[in-house]
C-alpha cells in the first residue's frame, strides 16, 4: 500500500471516530432528556402555560397598643395584551385615563423593549399603569370593554390609619436592578421596602407568592385554566409586625415638631424598646403610595428641608452639655474625682488664653451640683486632670482608656437599632490627635473641648437617647429597637441581650442626684421641665453651631422607677432649656399621665405656634 493510501485510511479512522463520539453525545444528551431529566417537559409546559401572579397581603404593622398603623388597600394595575389592541380608540383610551398620546406612545415602546421588560410578549398582559387608586378605576371599569386589549390585575398597597411615623414605618416602592440581581423572589414592576422597618422586615412582611396558571395556544393567546386549577398555588400572606411605638404619643411629638427641625427619641429603658421617634420635618406617609408617588417623592427630596435626612439615625451633632454626666461616670471610675470633689468656676475656666464661659452659681462646688448648674469650669478641670495624670503612661493612653469607657456606651458605633442606614458618630482617638498635633504636641488643656460635649464628640440622637436610658437603668441597656413582635416568630436575640457599660453601678448615684438637681434645686438648669407628682431627671445641653445653637435636652421619669428615657433635639433653637426643655416636659406629661393638665396648656400653645424653621434658613 503506498504512502498515500495510508494516511488516507489514517484520515478516515479519525472522521469516522469523530463522527461515533458526536453521535454518542447526541444519543446521551436525548436519553437524559427523556429519561431522567424533566427539562424538555418544563420547556414545552413554559410554551403552553401563562403563569399569573398572584400577589400575597403584605404584613399589617401596629403600634404597641394593638392599633394599625399600616394596613393593604386594593389598588389595580392597568394591563395591557398588544395582539388584542386592534381597533383600539386611542384618543378616546387616552382622554379616559387623562394622559397624552405622547405619554401612551412612550409607555407602549417601553413595555416593548425587550432589556427593560425580558418577559415581553405581545400575547400576554403587560404592565401599562401601576397603582391606579379604586376610585380611579370606577369609571375606567364602566368603560373597559370599548378598549380591546387592556385588562385590570388587582393588587394591595399600603394605608395609613394615622399620617405618623412616616421614617419609622418607611415605604413600599418598586424594586430596582440590585434587587432583581440579589434576591429571585422578585421580577421587574414587584415591590419592596425601601426603608424604615418596611425595609428591615421585608422579608417578614412581604409574605409568599402565589399564581394561577393558564393554557394558551402556540400564539401565546390564553385558552383557560391549565389542569382545571389543580395546579395553582395560594399565595400566603406577609406576618404581621407589633411596633414599640406609642402611636398617641408618637402624633403629639410630632404636632409639637411641626415647623421645627429636630428628632425626638424616647426609650423604655427596662427593654429598649423605641416608644416615641421623630424626625423633623416628615412628611405624610400616603404622599408615597399609589401613580402620583414618583411626583411627590421628587418633590419631597427637592425641600431644602431635607426631609427625607432620618435624623434621629443619620444627623451626628456635639452633644454639647449632656456629654457632662458621661465625663461624671468616667472620673468616677478612674478615681479621678470622688462625689465630693470641688473645682472653682470664675464664670467658667480660662487657660493659656482660652475660656469655656459658664452659667453664674456658687463656687466651688461637688459633682452633682456641677451637673445640676451644668458647670463647664469642673468638667474641664477633672477632664484635663485625667488626660495629664501621670499614673497613665501618656496623654495617648490615658485618652484610650477615656475612649474605651465612652464606646462601652454606645457612642462612636452603630448601635444596631432595626432600621436602615444608621450612622456611627465619632468618637475620637489618640491617632486622631497624634495626626493632628504630632505624638509630643498635644494634651488635656489641647482637647479641652470634650470636656463639654464640644470638639471633636459627634453623637446621633439616638445614641444619646440611649445614654439617658442606661443612665436610668445604672449601666446598663438594651439595644434599641423598633419592633416588639414579629408574627409566629422572634425578634432577634440582640433586642432582648443587655450591654453592661465599663463604670460601675455604684457610680451613677450622684449622677442621677445631679439630674435630678437640675430640675428641682432653684440654680438648677431644667426646672421648666417639672411636672407635679413625677420626679424627672434632666441634663441640658447647647450645641454649638455656625449660626444659632442647637437647643438639647434628655430626661428620664420617674427617678426611681423609669418607664421612660428621652431626648429632645431641636436645630438651631438655642439654649436647651428654651425650646427642648418644655417640649420634652410635655412629652412626659402625656406618656405618664394620659393627658396634659389645665394649667399647663400655655406651654403647649407656645410651642404649637413657634416657627423655628425661618430662623434656621436665615442661618443656611
Amino acid at each position: 500500500m503506498s504512502r498515500g493510501s495510508k494516511d488516507y485510511a489514517g484520515r478516515s479512522v479519525v472522521i469516522i471516530a469523530m463522527v461515533v463520539v458526536v453521535a454518542l453525545v447526541y444519543i446521551g444528551r436525548l436519553a437524559h432528556l427523556q429519561l431522567f431529566s424533566d427539562e424538555y417537559e418544563r420547556s414545552a409546559d413554559r410554551n403552553a402555560q401563562y403563569k399569573k401572579t398572584i400577589y400575597p397581603e403584605r404584613g399589617l404593622i401596629y403600634d404597641r397598643h394593638g392599633e394599625v398603623l399600616a394596613y393593604n388597600s386594593v389598588y389595580y394595575d392597568l394591563m395591557v395584551t398588544p395582539r388584542e389592541m386592534k381597533g383600539l380608540d386611542t384618543l378616546s383610551f387616552c382622554r379616559q385615563l387623562n394622559i397624552t398620546r405622547e405619554d401612551f406612545d412612550k409607555r407602549m415602546k417601553a413595555l416593548r423593549n425587550r432589556r427593560l421588560n425580558p418577559g415581553y410578549s405581545s400575547y400576554t398582559p403587560q404592565l401599562f399603569l401601576s397603582q391606579l387608586s379604586v376610585e380611579q378605576c370606577a369609571p375606567l371599569q364602566e368603560q373597559l370593554f370599548n378598549y380591546p386589549g387592556f385588562s385590570l390585575q388587582r393588587r394591595s398597597l399600603r394605608s395609613y390609619s394615622r399620617q405618623v411615623a412616616a421614617h419609622a414605618l418607611g415605604y413600599v416602592g418598586e424594586v430596582n436592578r440590585k434587587d432583581l440581581e440579589n434576591d429571585a423572589y422578585y421580577v421587574a414592576g414587584d415591590y419592596s421596602g425601601r426603608s424604615g422597618v418596611e425595609r428591615m422586615y421585608e422579608k417578614q412582611l412581604r409574605g409568599e407568592k402565589g399564581y394561577e396558571l393558564y393554557l394558551r395556544d402556540v400564539h401565546g393567546r390564553i385558552k383557560g385554566s391549565y389542569a382545571n386549577g389543580n395546579r395553582d398555588l395560594s399565595p400566603v400572606s406577609g406576618k404581621d409586625l407589633t411596633l414599640s411605638l406609642d402611636a398617641d404619643l408618637q402624633a403629639y411629638a410630632e404636632q409639637l415638631m411641626q415647623n421645627k427641625r429636630g428628632a425626638v427619641v424616647a426609650i423604655e429603658p427596662s427593654s429598649g424598646e423605641i416608644l416615641c421617634y421623630v424626625s423633623a420635618p416628615s412628611y405624610q406617609p400616603s404622599l408615597l403610595v399609589g401613580n402620583q408617588s414618583s411626583a411627590n417623592y421628587k418633590e419631597l427630596g427637592n425641600s431644602p428641608y431635607k426631609i427625607f435626612l432620618n435624623r434621629p439615625i443619620q444627623s451626628f451633632y456635639p452633644p454639647g452639655s449632656t456629654f457632662k454626666p458621661l465625663q461624671g461616670l468616667i472620673l468616677l471610675q478612674e478615681g479621678i474625682i470622688n462625689e465630693h470633689s470641688r473645682y472653682a468656676c470664675q464664670n467658667g475656666y480660662a487657660f493659656a488664653g482660652m475660656k469655656l464661659g459658664c452659667h453664674s452659681h456658687e463656687s466651688p462646688m461637688a459633682l452633682a451640683p456641677a451637673i445640676s448648674t451644668s458647670c463647664n469650669a469642673y468638667f474641664a478641670a477633672a477632664y484635663r486632670a485625667m488626660v495629664d495624670d501621670e499614673k497613665y503612661a501618656s496623654p495617648q493612653a490615658s485618652m484610650a482608656v477615656w475612649r474605651n469607657h465612652v464606646t462601652s456606651f454606645g457612642f462612636g458605633s452603630r448601635l444596631g437599632v432595626d432600621l436602615a442606614y444608621e450612622q456611627p458618630g465619632f468618637i475620637p482617638d489618640a491617632d486622631f490627635y497624634d495626626k493632628r498635633y504630632g505624638k509630643r504636641g498635644w494634651k488635656g488643656a489641647t482637647i479641652i473641648s470634650n470636656s463639654i460635649g464640644q470638639g471633636e464628640i459627634l453623637a446621633t440622637p439616638l445614641q444619646i437617647a440611649n445614654f439617658c436610658a442606661t443612665i436610668a437603668n445604672r449601666g446598663w441597656y438594651y439595644t434599641p429597637h423598633m419592633v416588639k413582635a414579629i408574627e409566629g416568630d422572634q425578634i432577634d436575640e440582640k433586642y432582648t441581650t443587655r450591654h453592661r457599660v465599663s463604670v460601675d453601678s455604684i457610680h451613677f448615684e450622684p449622677i442621677i442626684q445631679g439630674m435630678r438637681g437640675a430640675v428641682t434645686a432653684s440654680y438648677g438648669t431644667s426646672r421648666g421641665v417639672a411636672i407635679p407628682g413625677i420626679e424627672v431627671c434632666g441634663k441640658t445641653g447647647t450645641a454649638q453651631n455656625a449660626g444659632v445653637d442647637h437647643s438639647i435636652f434628655m430626661c428620664f421619669a420617674p427617678k426611681d422607677n423609669p418607664q421612660i428615657a428621652m431626648l429632645v433635639f431641636i436645630e438651631n433653637g438655642g439654649f436647651g432649656a428654651t425650646w427642648a426643655v418644655p417640649m420634652a416636659s410635655l412629652l412626659l406629661e402625656q406618656y405618664l399621665n394620659g393627658e396634659i393638665a389645665p394649667n399647663r396648656r400655655w406651654m403647649e400653645t407656645r410651642l404649637l405656634n413657634a416657627n423655628l424653621m425661618e430662623v434656621e434658613l436665615e442661618q443656611e
